[in-house]
Formats: structure tokens, sequence, C-alpha cells
């Protein structure tokens, strides 16, 4: 394997098990979570993706620490007070029609757990508004949905991703990366794009590249060769603005990884299988 290898995937799943089509039950999706902070496998984070709106429900069913990521389903930012004893380490909320990200974190910067990150989750035709350093919120991709046209194109999907590499933005991904390699969803009649996809073409664009043709990939053997080949310096830059994408399924990523020999084996874990992304 290439020396970008490991570090390209490491940290890359977050735990977005609550959320539909197929979401866990919040005593299932902790006990999933649970059994995943046992296995430690490297490509998780082992953050919990959590809507707001449902904290207490959390509370409630919580007997173990956890590092959350908290999704804003609600019109303001719950009381710090509501967040004590909970690790909140990523806040992500959708952009209004008449904002940009800077006025999204200007209006919720001080409402903001401690060591927190704001991700800005942004329409694929905002690009006039978006920041242009690494300075401001972070930004936040949908890939796709429950129907087709929530799957953006490769060439709007990858002008964002080159937005990113070159002012130093960086960016969580989010639903419909069902698995590494891009392929056709005959029930959706849509392509749908593949993580390992996602990642190398975030590679390609911290190099100066175009994103969108590894976007555009199927080839399954030319996406392995081109992730050995990832310098570690690339994998670095790459990740750095790459900050990981919510996955309802924890074990999916691992194992499409896996069979494609870009991960090592690990012994297997019980785990509860789901398809979607938040």
């Amino acid at each position: 394997m290439g020396m970008g290898t490991a570090p390209l995937f490491r940290g890359l799943v977050d735990d977005a098990g609550l959320f539909p089509p197929t979401g866990l039950p919040m005593a299932e999706a902790l006990e999933r979570h649970r059994n995943d902070l046992a296995g430690n496998d490297p490509v998780l984070t082992h953050r919990f993706l959590c809507p707001a709106g449902r904290l207490e429900e959390l509370r409630d069913h919580l007997t173990f620490p956890i590092r959350l990521g908290l999704i804003m389903d609600t019109p303001v930012l719950p009381p710090l007070d509501d967040l004590d004893g909970l690790a909140v380490e990523l806040v992500e909320v959708r952009q209004a029609a008449d904002e940009t990200p800077q006025a999204v974190s200007e209006r919720l910067t001080a409402g903001l757990p401690g060591g927190a990150r704001l991700f800005v989750e942004v329409p694929l035709d905002g690009r006039g508004s978006l920041p242009r350093d690494g300075s401001g919120p972070g930004l936040k991709f949908r890939c796709g949905g429950l129907t087709a046209d929530a799957f953006p194109g490769a060439a709007d999907l990858g002008a964002l991703i080159a937005h990113c590499a070159e002012y130093g933005v960086p960016f969580k991904a989010t639903a419909g990366l069902h698995n590494a390699v891009r392929h056709f969803d005959s029930a959706l009649g849509v392509d749908r794009h593949g993580f390992l996809n996602l990642v190398l073409a975030v590679c390609a664009a911290v190099e100066g590249r175009d994103p969108v043709p590894v976007l555009k990939l199927t080839d399954v053997g030319e996406l392995v060769r081109l992730a050995r080949a990832v310098p570690q310096e690339t994998a670095t830059r790459a990740r750095k603005l790459l900050v990981s994408y919510g996955s309802c399924s924890t074990s999916t990523p691992i194992e499409d990884l896996t069979a494609l020999g870009l991960v090592a084996r690990r012994p297997s874990a019980t785990t509860h299988t789901t398809k979607e992304s938040k």
C-alpha cells in the first residue's frame, strides 16, 4: 500500500445511526455505538451524531461517555446548561436561504459549547458566498438523499471540493455515500457518489487537479490503484479538509474498504447495518 493509504481513511466515518431512512431507536443506536467503541476500528471517528431536538432522549438512555456531533434541527442552539457533561465536538446547521456561512457563524458562535467546531450546510449553488479562508466555519455538503434530485452532479460537487482546497476551508459530507465506489442506483435512477471517490477527489484537488474525473470513476481497480499511490503529504492535506462523513451504517464502510484491500481485516464485531447518511 502507498504511504498515504492509512491516513486517508483514519477517522473518516461519523455514526449517524439515528437518522432516516432506516434510523435506529435511540437505545439500539447507542448500543451499536458502544460495540463500535469496544471494537475501536480506526476507520470510525467514534463520534455519535444526534439531533438537538433529541438531547433529552439521549440523556435518558446514555450510560457511557460519548463524543457528540450535534445536528441542529431546532431554531436555536440548546442552552449550554443542557449540554453540560456532553463532549460536543461538532455542531452542524443548515444555512437559511437568506444567510451566508459567515452570517450563520456570527449568529451562533456565542452559544457554541467550548471547543466545538461549526459546520454550515450550504446549497450547491451557493459558491459565491462561501468562505475564502479556513478561519471561519467549516462547510457541509449533501451528497444524496431519498430522491434522485437530492444527488448533486459530479461537476457541482467537484466545484465545492475545489473551492475548499483552494481556500483551505474544512468540510464534512452527508447523505447518499452508501458504498466506497460510485454506482448506479436503479431504484432511484441516479448515480450514487462513492466515499472512496470523494476522498480521492479531495486528494486530486489539494494537488491542484480537477476533482470531477475522480468523482465520476467507476473502475474499481483504478480507484484502488489511485488510493495506494496517494503520497503521505497529500493524504494529510486532504483529510485536513475532509473532516469526516456521516453514515447510518458503521459496518458497511469498513467492509467495503476491507474488501478492496485498502484497510486491514479486523475481528468482526456485532453491528447493525443501515443505509443512509446524515
